[in-house]
């Protein structure tokens, strides 16, 4: 079929962090071969994920439990190494040694219907026409920012997680942290070492989580997460409904008084940030740890989303759409979620795939998987697991 100079593939894995290396492993197992059954793009300019970009002291002993990838050990990693470095290195001797031929840079602009049940994926290297998709496009390149009167107006700097260089640049500064979560408090911290003044301000009084966090717990947390996403709702993080862990550092910190929580401020002005009872705090710097959202505005023309704003998944695939799985999306954001999300991605996509070359031999070649996946052949559908 003539796809106006579309490339064909089985598959298409956008995203080479944690969960897309993953999927292409499991892809690579199941028996595709990488650059001729499906391809893994990646817009990011070296190995790594999102890893490549975290700031320098971000060391690999600050990360929580970074899971190896499947069929290769992260083993001996140094402690003192920036985690983007260790990682980094990792990530590329992982993609080298499986042969997994990643195309990057490759910025992917959109994913639309295609003919014949296929999607074309319009990217920076040109056009795929693809019979299943595999997105782990993750969320670091949709940092939130909230918005509050006056922003505009505040003369000092303002930055995100996204854009954080480490704490020597903040100092002798005032500093206010806006964010409950883990990213937010080691900011803190850490800045708190060298600024003039630090601020800590959330919307929520942060909980913090004494003991073990026990494999009970993390069920439970997933589950949270999980339904979230079954109901198409916008999915929180992981660590979101864990509560941030308390170590000997976190102890010191609320001790000398650094993780004492102010609520949030109502406005912004030029100096600093105000309350509604008339509290003001003079400010140079506003670091805004305040998360991120999946990076999925590729799919829009896909029309996935639902009512409440988030994709309907039933494990990693797309209610709306089985030929597209999310993998790294919601409960499977974490580093082993994603790994077992991209084992689960690829055992339904195999199983699709299998699905389409059996009506197009009974119905005869060019059959419209609008028809193979029929209202009533959707619900029949094998979920990855």
């Amino acid at each position: 079929m003539n796809y106006f100079g579309a490339r064909e593939l089985d598959v298409v894995v956008i995203g080479a962090g944690q969960a897309g290396l993953s999927a292409a492993y499991h892809l690579l197992r199941a028996g595709h071969r990488p650059d001729q059954d499906f391809v893994v793009l990646d817009h990011a300019p070296l190995p790594g994920g999102a890893w490549q970009f975290r700031w320098p002291s971000l060391t690999y002993g600050k990360v929580h439990g970074m899971h190896s990838l499947p069929g290769m050990e992260l083993t001996d990693a140094d402690d003192s190494r920036p985690s983007s470095e260790v990682i980094g290195a990792y990530f590329d001797d992982y993609e080298q040694h499986f042969g997994l031929r990643v195309h990057r840079p490759v910025d992917v602009a959109a994913v639309r219907e295609g003919e014949g049940g296929r999607l074309l994926v319009e990217t920076s290297e040109g056009t795929y026409a693809t019979r299943a998709l595999i997105n782990a496009t993750g969320t670091w390149d949709r940092p939130f920012w909230p918005r509050y009167p006056g922003q505009e107006t505040f003369r000092g700097r303002q930055l995100h997680t996204a854009d954080y260089p480490g704490p020597a640049e903040f100092a002798g500064l005032r500093v206010v942290v806006v964010g409950g979560g883990a990213s937010g408090t080691q900011h803190l911290m850490e800045i708190a070492e060298v600024a003039a003044e630090t601020y800590w301000v959330t919307r929520r009084p942060p909980v913090f989580r004494e003991g073990p966090f026990g494999e009970e717990q993390g069920r439970a947390a997933v589950a949270m997460v999980e339904e979230r996403v079954r109901r198409g709702l916008p999915p929180q993080s992981v660590v979101s409904v864990t509560g941030l862990p308390v170590n000997d550092a976190v102890r010191q910190a609320r001790e000398q008084g650094v993780l004492d929580r102010l609520p949030m401020f109502e406005r912004i002005t030029p100096g600093g940030v105000a309350w509604s009872d008339g509290r003001t705090v003079e400010a140079d710097v506003i670091l805004w740890a305040t998360g991120f959202r999946a990076a999925v505005d590729h799919l829009s023309p896909l029309k996935l989303r639902e009512p409440g704003g988030g994709i309907r998944v039933e494990n990693t695939r797309a209610v709306r759409d089985p030929r597209v799985h999310l993998v790294g999306y919601g409960p499977s954001a974490s580093t082993i979620g994603a790994n077992r999300a991209g084992r689960a991605a690829v055992r339904s996509v195999s199983r699709l795939l299998g699905t389409q070359e059996s009506r197009t031999h009974e119905q005869g070649i060019g059959c419209s998987l609008e028809r193979v996946v029929a209202p009533g052949l959707v619900a029949q559908l094998p979920h990855g697991s």
